[in-house]
Formats: structure tokens, C-alpha cells, sequence
């Protein structure tokens, strides 16, 4: 097996059947999920707060909890899609916008790279969804949202990444 075969071509992801070789020699085929990439957003409010979104999730089948996010667009900056994302999932806009980590979301089968992102000086503005979104934005203080967290009511992988990192390593 040489080049990928491509077993299915959507709108935002591919996926793809790679050959891979073991320290042994011995060839192992993986079905891998390409993706253009995304962006999550920390949306930082005066007052020690932050805003999240509540959003349906068809894979989930239910309504979670999230921090605004969204998928890089061709040839766009990860930092413009966080500033665009933001605006339409939540209206507020970003005075300043800082990249704080890239993690990947489940590399065992897909290659999603998520650029996490802090915004401040946040300007209230209309929101701008896209078809078919169901977002609510929902405020929450610093502390209301840990408890969120250790209530396991945040089942998010980039929300859990989002706060979790930027509580131990940014927070002052």
C-alpha cells in the first residue's frame, strides 16, 4: 500500500487508509480522519468572567456546555478564525486575542490540530450564526466555571483543555 486511499471525502473531513510500518517490518493499515484544523476560544469578561456557549451536538445527542470554537477556513490565520468564530458564536468582539496552546484532539485516529486562544477587552455586538447552529451564549464566573468542571458537567475535550490549562498555567 503506497499512497493513501481515500475512503470518504465530506464537506470539512477526509478520511483516509494509510499503510504504516512497525520496528518489526510487518505493515499496519489505519483508517485516519483528516481535518482542516480549529480554533477554541477563552473569552475573557471583566469581572473574573467568562463566556461559554451551549451547544447541540448531533454526535453527543445533547445539549454541552463548550467554549466558542470553530474550523480554520482555507489559507486562513488560526487568529483570524478565533476573531471571526468568536463574534458569530458569542457577538463579542476581541480588543486582544492571545494564542496560548496547540494540542491535538484524538491523534490515535484523527489529525485535528486546535489552536486554544484567550480573548480580552471583549465589545458586546450581535452574533452572526451559520445555518443549522443552535449556540446560546451562557456567562459564568472563573469559579462557577470550575465548578462546572469538577461537577463533570463540562464534558468538552477543548473546554476541559481551555480552563484547565489556562487555570494552572496563566491564571494570576
Amino acid at each position: 500500500m503506497g499512497e493513501p486511499e481515500v475512503v470518504f471525502q465530506g464537506k470539512r473531513i477526509r478520511v483516509e487508509r494509510v499503510a504504516q510500518s512497525a520496528a518489526d517490518g510487518t505493515l499496519h493499515v489505519k483508517e485516519i480522519v483528516r481535518h482542516p484544523g480549529a480554533v477554541t476560544i477563552l473569552p475573557l469578561l471583566e469581572g473574573s468572567r467568562l463566556c461559554f456557549v451551549e451547544n447541540y451536538r448531533v454526535a453527543a445527542a445533547q445539549r454541552l456546555l463548550e467554549l466558542p470554537a470553530g474550523t480554520l477556513e482555507p489559507g486562513e490565520d488560526p487568529a483570524e478564525t478565533a476573531r471571526r468564530e468568536l463574534a458569530e458564536e458569542t457577538g463579542y468582539r476581541a480588543g486582544r486575542i492571545e494564542h496560548l496552546i496547540t494540542f491535538y484532539m484524538s491523534p490515535g485516529v484523527l489529525d485535528e490540530k486546535m489552536f486554544l486562544y484567550v480573548a480580552t477587552s471583549l465589545e458586546p455586538g450581535p452574533m452572526s450564526l451559520d445555518a443549522g447552529e443552535d449556540l446560546k451564549p451562557r456567562l459564568f464566573t472563573w469559579e462557577e466555571a470550575m465548578d462546572l468542571v469538577r461537577q463533570r458537567r463540562i464534558q468538552d475535550a477543548k473546554t476541559l483543555v481551555g480552563l484547565l490549562y489556562y487555570e494552572r498555567f496563566c491564571r494570576r
